[in-house]
């Protein structure tokens, strides 16, 4: 039997079954693209091991090209809410000698009210130094890194908002701003490009509280079995000029490192 379709009808039941198609693969689409929360929450809950150990070299750089060196070792430890810490980190530095015994803790927590706790050790002053919220924006070490820049900030702390898909270094990434909830913060915002596939961020780009485009981190990574850990980070401040480059190296992934380590004690006694 021949089913006999006028022209005009057969416009119509056309333009019927495109809008059922159209109406039917536009809430799966939407289902698929992820939000800013969900992106930056995926970064934060990438596997970093249990705890990591590694030496940074500080390269601190003026605008002029002068540069000064710094030798550091530091200790990480994912505590996953345990006794309501989310990590821990001890650094040291070994030279020059200006700075060689100089100690900076870290203890972040799960609690997203709960601010890091920071502790700073100066040898010349033998004394530990605890960091007050007031001074976290400050320069750690003469570096372009905050003392804020050195904790753990809380994914929740911020508003996330996916502004679009970019390529950056022949990468897909997916762009992301992160306004602070609480007004005060050292940063009016940050916009993060972060890789698609492995979910490490490569670009960071900060606005300072009055919104002037602040300073640019670009990050290289590593895999230390089947681990992504830092390679290394460049700072760049468009302000002064100045830029500060870390170089890691010799890291360890899972070595068992004693809680022990990340006391304050341990700040003025060394690590053995």
């Amino acid at each position: 039997m021949r089913i006999n379709v006028r022209p005009l009808a057969f416009r119509f039941l056309i333009l019927g079954i495109l809008l059922i198609q159209i109406a039917f693969s536009q809430p799966l689409s939407y289902a698929q693209e992820l939000t800013g929360l969900e992106i930056m929450t995926r970064v934060d809950e990438r596997d970093d091991g249990d705890d990591q150990r590694s030496k940074a070299i500080f390269q601190l750089i003026n605008k002029r090209g002068q540069k000064r060196v710094r030798n550091t070792i530091r200790l990480w430890k994912d505590y996953d809410g345990k006794d309501g810490f989310d990590a821990k980190l001890i650094t040291f530095f070994e030279s020059p000698p200006d700075v060689k015994g100089t100690g900076f803790l870290n203890w972040s927590y799960v609690d997203e009210e709960k601010d890091d706790d920071q502790w700073l050790y100066l040898p010349a002053l033998r004394k530990v130094r605890r960091i007050a919220a007031s001074n976290k924006g400050d320069s750690f070490m003469g570096t372009d890194f905050t003392y804020d820049d050195m904790g753990e900030r809380k994914v929740k702390e911020d508003n996330h908002t996916l502004l679009k898909s970019d390529s950056l270094r022949d990468t897909d990434c997916y762009v992301v701003e992160s306004v602070p909830k609480k007004t005060g913060y050292i940063y009016s915002k940050k916009i993060t490009w972060v890789d698609k596939t492995n979910w490490i961020p490569l670009n960071v780009d900060y606005n300072d509280r009055k919104g002037r485009f602040l300073k640019t981190l670009v990050m290289e990574w590593q895999k230390v079995d089947g681990i992504w850990s830092w390679k290394r980070a460049e700072m760049q401040n468009h302000l002064t000029g100045h830029k500060t480059i870390i170089e890691i190296q010799n890291v360890k992934i899972n070595t068992g490192i004693s809680d022990g380590i990340f006391k304050k004690r341990t700040l003025e006694k060394g690590i053995r």
